[in-house]
């Protein structure tokens, strides 16, 4: 049964200022109502005074004239200090500014490096008792706050925010250069680099600069090595996240992105992009020795080991060393006969990847290899070459 609340009656000098309605906490049932906000004519102050059905005293959640926030009468007073610049305490490190000396001591952890609050089950340490505890969401996989709209659950309420904006349609964040507007303050950060081709972050270890600075946490994990990321299938690790949901893809059989030209789906969007090259003929990567142009980056990097004399792949039996690494495993296969490709339906194995690409015909049926003369299609490109001689 819902709780009623009764409204002790407003003094004869308290006039209506605003019909805007007020929520009202009970602090032992942490129940909510509306009531009408009332101001007094001598101290202009709310008076509102409320109690529920079982006589737990009521919080009025006042409006700051300034900003119009909504909070509780305790902090008010120290919120609109804020507005008349009225912050007493100041960092003698930084100079910086605070309302109260909570928030200083809570500031001053910047510089000192303290951090009392650890993480139990990776010892991670915190400032602040709130980010501890919206850490350790991490580990138990609690997510408290739902999307109205849609459902969808997140960690931190902040993010169920910044979620809200792509229901609303809401930009609320502009360039002052170009106009364009961002749903969060992030992106549009991100997007001010593209005006002033400015990248203000660098790698301590190779001095490589990027344009955020979640950007350098992440590149440094390349030298680090580490891989905080696992697959819970395989228990293969990765160094970004965005690696492991495309891996994950790979066990599920999941192949989000079309081909809008031929319809080849594939598993991560990369691979789309540099797939549509072919049907353009764009080839943006180009060497600098020889002009020759390609469509892949990695390809260009691959081609560059023709003019140098790196052999960046080593067998581990003989100790001899090559260019790339499909002959070191064409190497391995005929030396050694090695049969990594193995055929998920009979079992048999082969020494390359193609080879097990042209087996599996025999077992779906497919034939994608068809005669221009009388249309008779066949599993493999040397059958239908044999066949081709017949009409010559």
């Amino acid at each position: 049964m819902p709780f009623s609340f009764q409204t002790v009656s407003v003094p004869a000098v308290a006039e209506v200022v605003s019909r805007r309605p007020v929520r009202h906490i009970c602090e032992q049932q942490n129940n909510y109502t509306n009531t009408e906000k009332y101001a007094s004519n001598v101290n202009n102050k709310s008076v509102t005074k409320e109690r529920n059905a079982k006589g737990h005293r009521v919080e009025c959640l006042n409006w700051c004239n300034v900003c119009n926030k909504s909070l509780s009468r305790r902090y008010l007073k120290l919120h609109e200090s804020f507005h008349k610049g009225e912050c007493r305490f100041s960092c003698g490190v930084c100079r910086k500014k605070f309302m109260s000396l909570d928030n200083l001591k809570v500031h001053q952890r910047i510089h000192s490096g303290e951090r009392p609050f650890a993480c139990d089950v990776c010892y991670k340490s915190f400032t602040q008792l709130g980010n501890l505890q919206s850490h350790l969401r991490t580990h138990s996989g609690d997510r408290p706050f739902l999307c109205d709209v849609c459902k969808k659950s997140f960690r931190l309420q902040a993010h169920v925010k910044l979620h809200l904006c792509t229901h609303s349609g809401e930009r609320p964040f502009s360039c002052y250069v170009c106009k364009r507007s961002f749903s969060h303050q992030s992106s549009l950060k991100a997007h001010l680099h593209t005006h002033f081709g400015g990248r203000p972050f660098s790698c301590h270890v190779c001095k490589k600069s990027f344009r955020l600075q979640a950007h350098v946490k992440s590149h440094l994990r390349t030298h680090s090595g580490e891989r905080p990321f696992s697959c819970y299938v395989c228990k293969r690790s990765f160094s970004h996240q965005c690696s492991l949901k495309a891996h994950l893809r790979t066990h599920f059989r999941e192949r989000p992105f079309s081909c809008y030209v031929c319809k080849k789906s594939f598993s991560q969007q990369y691979s789309l992009k540099s797939h549509l090259r072919i049907h353009s003929g764009e080839r943006p990567f180009s060497c600098h020795v020889c002009k020759k142009s390609f469509s892949h980056k990695s390809y260009l990097k691959s081609h560059l080991r023709t003019h140098s004399e790196e052999r960046p792949f080593s067998c581990h039996v003989c100790k001899k060393s090559f260019r790339w690494q499909s002959i070191l495993k064409l190497h391995l296969c005929t030396n050694f006969g090695e049969r990594p490709f193995s055929c998920h339906v009979c079992k048999k194995s082969f020494s390359q990847k193609i080879t097990l690409k042209k087996h599996l015909h025999t077992h779906t049926g497919e034939r994608p290899f068809s005669c221009d003369v009388c249309k008779k299609s066949f599993s493999q490109q040397t059958s239908l070459k044999l066949h081709l001689r017949t009409h010559s």
